[in-house]
């Protein structure tokens, strides 16, 4: 956070709170209570009216009254900001701490008599929870955020980007792309961008080094970057070794299995209640994989040799497990 975005998010803070330690502000700003204290100095030399309230429920403070507000913003409006705050694609693509600070400033902005209306509703409305109703997490692939930053930037300049990339079992690689944009999905996050003038798509998570060059990347001035995530998605779906597999499957479970799969291409329901699918996974491993999760929950009925693989992985499972000898 540049020191100017630290002294506003320092007044947003207090204007917030009302009165604040500066150990507290140090946590919140995340810098030393040394540079709190600094800035505090700063802020009264530039006129701002703060002021240290001593004793052992002290701190700092601003004047009451001392606020500047966003007019012609509805509560729906505000709440919409709020709302879209929460969720966590900032993150993926290391601006975090930046929405974060966003959302200070339209929450102080606003007139009083929308604040607490819009704020109180937000905390009403979850979006994308980090679990789901069986409390499994959900997993948020991380990238380092300089490394994260250093591939924004190239997107944002239209600069070229050399990357240091572990494309999955292979050995990590540099390799320079021009970059397109930044894509979001579940969570992980995508850099779609050609190299030599092929289409190709990194995840972030994979990306180890990144540099940004200062050549001009070969690409177009403008993108429609949804309709160009559409089409790599239908290639990717369409392409590789791909397997259709018939499965049964508990109804409970099916949108787990949807959810994995490349497409579902038949379904109906059989006598018992289970589901009867004819589902398509990128590849064997894929969908063995894919089953594997279930547990008993679904039945691959073929092809046999997926069968067979799943037999053979769950007699290694029950052997490991059998009793000790």
């Amino acid at each position: 956070m540049h020191a100017a975005d630290r002294l506003v998010s320092l007044v947003l803070l207090l204007r917030q709170h009302g009165r604040l330690s500066a150990t507290a502000l140090a946590r919140e700003l995340e810098v030393s209570t040394r540079t709190v204290l600094r800035d505090i100095e700063a802020l009264s030399a530039a006129g701002v009216p703060v002021y240290a309230e001593r004793g052992r429920h002290g701190g700092f403070a601003l004047l009451p009254g001392f606020r500047t507000e966003l007019t012609g913003l509805t509560p729906d409006e505000a709440l919409a900001l709020l709302i879209a705050g929460s969720r966590r694609g900032a993150q993926t693509f290391g601006l975090g701490s930046a929405l974060a600070s966003a959302m200070l400033k339209v929450v102080d902005a606003l007139p009083e008599s929308y604040r607490d209306t819009a704020a109180d509703a937000a905390e009403r409305l979850l979006i994308d929870p980090e679990a789901d109703l069986l409390s499994r997490r959900l997993v948020t692939e991380e990238a380092p955020d300089a490394t994260v930053a250093e591939v924004l930037r190239a997107v944002l300049s239209g600069h070229r980007l050399r990357i240091h990339y572990a494309a999955g079992d292979q050995s990590p690689t540099w390799r320079t792309v021009d970059p397109i944009g930044l894509v979001t999905v579940r969570d992980r996050g995508y850099l779609p961008a050609t190299r030599s003038g092929a289409d190709r798509t990194y995840r972030l998570s994979r990306i180890l080094a990144a540099e940004e060059l200062p050549e001009p990347a070969q690409r177009p001035d403008r993108v429609d970057l949804d309709r160009a995530w559409q089409e790599r998605s239908t290639r990717f779906r369409t392409g590789g070794d791909q397997v259709t597999v018939l499965v049964r499957v508990d109804p409970e479970r099916r949108e787990e299995l949807v959810g994995t799969a490349l497409a579902v291409r038949a379904e109906e329901a059989e006598s018992d209640g289970r589901l009867r699918m004819e589902v398509t996974f990128q590849d064997p491993r894929h969908a063995e994989w894919a089953l594997w999760q279930l547990g008993t929950n679904a039945e691959a009925l073929a092809p046999q040799w997926l069968r067979d693989r799943l037999h053979d992985r769950a007699a290694a499972t029950a052997t490991r497990y059998g009793a000790p000898s």
